[in-house]
C-alpha cells in the first residue's frame, strides 16, 4: 500500500504542481505582451488561459499533501524534522499561491480589461517575485523529498 501511496503522491506533485509553476512563471511576461499589444492580442488570450491553468492545477495540487499524509503516515516518519520543514515549506507555498500569485494574476487581467489602463510594471515585477518565491519553495520541498535523513535511496 505504501508503494501505491508513494506512485500517487509523486505523480500528484508532477501532473499538478509542475503545470502551476511553470504557467506562473509565464504569466508575466505574458501580461506585459498583452499590454503591448493591445486589449484583442492573443496574448491577451494566452495570459487569460496561463491564470486559468493556476488556478485549475492549484485545486488539483490539493491532492499532492493528501497523499503525502497518507504515505507518511504508512511510512511511519509523521514526526521526522525533514517532514515537518516539508509540510511548513508546502503550506507557505500553499500560501504564496492562493495570497499573492493567483489574486495577483486576476487583478492584472482586470486592469488590463479596462479599456486605455495600462499595466503598472511594478505589479508584474511583483508578482513575478511572488511566482519565484512560490517556486523556490516547491523546488526545496523536492529536494527534501529526495535526500531525505533515513532515506533507502542510499543517500
Amino acid at each position: 500500500m505504501t508503494k501505491f501511496l508513494l506512485s500517487v503522491h509523486v505523480l500528484a506533485a508532477i501532473i499538478a504542481i509542475g503545470p502551476v509553476t511553470v504557467a506562473a512563471s509565464m504569466f508575466p511576461a505574458a501580461v506585459r505582451r498583452a499590454q503591448s499589444a493591445g486589449p484583442d492580442a492573443p496574448s491577451l488570450v494566452s495570459a487569460r488561459l496561463l491564470h486559468r491553468v493556476c488556478r485549475v492545477y492549484a485545486v488539483v495540487g490539493l491532492v499532492v499533501p493528501v497523499f503525502g499524509f497518507a504515505t507518511a503516515s504508512s511510512l511511519g516518519v509523521l514526526t521526522d524534522a525533514w517532514l515537518i520543514t516539508s509540510i511548513g515549506l508546502t503550506a507557505a507555498a500553499a500560501g504564496v499561491l492562493a495570497l499573492l500569485v493567483l489574486p495577483g494574476q486576476e487583478g492584472l487581467l482586470v486592469e488590463l480589461d479596462r479599456a486605455g489602463t495600462s499595466v503598472e510594471r511594478g505589479a508584474t515585477a511583483r508578482l513575478a517575485m511572488f511566482t519565484g518565491i512560490f517556486n523556490v519553495l516547491w523546488a526545496v520541498v523536492t529536494i527534501l523529498m529526495i535526500i531525505r535523513p533515513g532515506s533507502t535511496t542510499g543517500v
